[in-house]
């Protein structure tokens, strides 16, 4: 159910005045009882040794448990942004929010209103055929390839397009890499690789992203791109299925001008091995020669014709904002991010819908958040700066959410001092460091590292390169915009089990439970490294609003000339 185009927020508010009480029972506040003021972890023969630093009270196991369980529950049916559950999960966000004493941080409203349009690809019957010399080869939706228009289209029609294999679809030119170079894509069907060529370490870059080969893609005027997904990559073919059989939900063009491909999706490693070889042409030779500088784009001897029909509908979602006012400079801003929505339910591989959860992805980011807000609105004395809780939709759908934000802000960019993401964090247990996920570094990895030495920890860098999960959350729309901005996670030296046990458990958790129903709610999860990490980001945050620094991007980031760009930050004031 698709909330339909309004201005008139009162009809969700009734809504969610009524259906909330009889499906969120498990909200009853967040006071902790009285024996977990303190709360500090204690020693014994069996158990970790103590937290070096006492958490804030109200970062604490009862309310981080109660608010995961909500936001994982039936009554909320996945999180999907744009339908009742939408309802529901922001009226409760607010809701806690305002029973913390945080004020409404959107001039003066919770809700953020943001424009979507959601397709829906009808697969019965949706396949790609691809004529040679040698005869059609078909491609079935599902189990070959998966598809989707771009343009919010009820039909789309594509009918013997010529194809071209375009290396691995990147223009970088810092790199000196352009896999487009001499080649016209113009209504042809582009096929690229998953990934880049990268380092030795299995490191990619943004534009590694499929939204990034798409977006290239249509600017050089495709008619459709389709990348290969890899064997044994960890965004799975079941995870990729699941998400394009749904309602695939973008900005509209009104909000999101430029470019789009009439279809976009992907092809089995196999199934595309099969159409270069009907083409006459081996793709471990291709992939292999794509991995070269000197690259040339190759058009194979072969057409391709694929029909989508889809369901359109547009309608509205929302990003909900809390803020604590600053005392001193509450126009300088801290901004805490999260996204709040889920994958909903979707078509498993037998066609029978189940709900995902979402516990990980990202109900214990949100309500790491909430605990953050908690602790910051029960202080004797606010902060010098204003902190924004920023709680983004869509981030799910390519962290438009964030995006939408960043290009409507609230505060001026020049004048926000830093973002804090909380994305993707399973329950791991206690760690000996905490992970900072991607390569440009900032003075927040500086700080960051400062406070984590008061806890007898460390700053350690991503196992899981490959995964770019720097660029697939809501933290790189706030530092493509120049705001230096920080995603951190668990931490995977495990004090019972060391690294090898951590970085088991992360890819566990990527291969086997990431966007599916098994990543869901746990009442017997060890929240002790959680309930740490929680802690170490609140102190970062506290740091940041309590001080006077604008944390400045590292000399070879390509965010910091943004940065430069942008008006001098307010000077800072004398105390009074």
């Amino acid at each position: 159910m698709i909330r339909p185009v309004s201005n008139d927020g009162f009809m969700r508010r009734l809504l969610a005045a009524v259906l909330l009480p009889l499906a969120l029972t498990a909200c009853h506040g967040r006071a902790p009882p009285a024996a977990q003021a303190g709360l500090i972890a204690t020693a014994t023969s069996s158990t970790p040794p103590p937290m070096a630093i006492t958490l804030a009270p109200q970062i604490n196991e009862p309310s981080f448990l109660r608010t995961v369980r909500t936001l994982t529950s039936a009554a909320l049916g996945g999180r999907k942004p744009a339908t009742r559950a939408e309802v529901l999960t922001t009226h409760y966000l607010l809701t806690e929010l305002h029973r913390m004493g945080v004020i409404p941080g959107y001039h003066g409203r919770w809700l953020q209103p943001i424009p979507v349009v959601s397709t829906q690809v009808r697969t019965i019957g949706a396949r790609l055929l691809v004529r040679t010399a040698g005869g059609v080869q078909s491609f079935a939706f599902g189990t070959d390839l998966l598809a989707g228009t771009q343009q919010a289209r009820a039909q789309v029609n594509i009918d013997a397009a010529p194809i071209v294999f375009a290396g691995y679809g990147i223009d970088a030119p810092a790199r000196n890499w352009n896999d487009y170079q001499g080649v016209d894509v113009r209504g042809k069907i582009v096929i690229v690789l998953d990934g880049d060529p990268g380092e030795s370490d299995g490191t990619v870059s943004r534009h590694a992203l499929a939204r990034a080969k798409f977006a290239l893609a249509a600017r050089h005027g495709a008619a459709a791109c389709f990348i290969i997904h890899p064997d044994g990559s960890l965004r799975t073919w079941r995870a990729l299925r699941a998400a394009a059989t749904g309602a695939v939900q973008r900005l509209p063009a009104s909000a999101a001008p430029g470019k789009r491909l009439a279809v976009a999706g992907w092809l089995t490693h196999a199934a595309a091995a099969r159409l270069f070889r009907a083409a006459g042409a081996s793709l471990t030779a291709l992939t292999q020669a794509a991995g070269q500088q000197n690259f040339t784009p190759t058009a194979l001897a072969a057409r391709g014709s694929i029909r989508l029909q889809s369901t359109v509908a547009y309608g509205w979602t929302d990003n909900v904002l809390g803020v604590i006012r600053g005392a001193r400079h509450p126009e300088q801003v801290v901004i805490y991010s999260a996204h709040w929505d889920g994958l909903g339910s979707l078509p498993d591989a037998h066609g029978r819908l189940e709900r995902l959860p979402g516990a990980a992805d990202d109900a214990t980011g949100v309500a790491a958040l909430l605990e953050i807000a908690d602790a910051f609105a029960h202080r004797k004395r606010p902060p010098a700066r204003s902190i924004l809780f920023v709680l983004t939709t869509l981030g799910d759908a390519g962290q438009l959410g964030s995006r939408y934000y960043v290009q409507h802000p609230v505060f001026p960019l020049s004048h926000t001092v830093a973002d804090i993401n909380l994305d993707l964090w399973p329950i791991l247990g206690r760690a000996r460091d905490m992970t900072a996920f991607g390569t440009d570094t900032s003075g927040l990895n500086n700080d960051l590292t400062a406070v984590l030495a008061l806890q007898g920890r460390t700053l350690a860098t991503d196992p899981t390169p490959g995964f770019a999960l720097a660029y697939r959350s809501d933290q790189y729309s706030f530092a493509r915009a120049g705001v230096p901005a920080l995603l951190v996670g668990p931490g995977f030296d495990l004090v019972s089990g060391g690294r090898t046990a951590g970085e088991a458990a992360w890819r566990e958790y990527l291969l086997e439970r990431f966007n599916t129903r098994a990543d869901a709610f746990n009442p017997h999860w060890d929240l002790s490294g959680t309930l740490e990490d929680i802690q170490t980001l609140y102190l970062l945050g506290r740091d940041l609003a309590d001080g006077t620094e604008w944390p400045q991007w590292a000399p070879d980031s390509p965010y910091r000339a943004r940065r430069a760009a942008m008006p001098p930050p307010p000077p800072a004031r004398s105390t009074p």
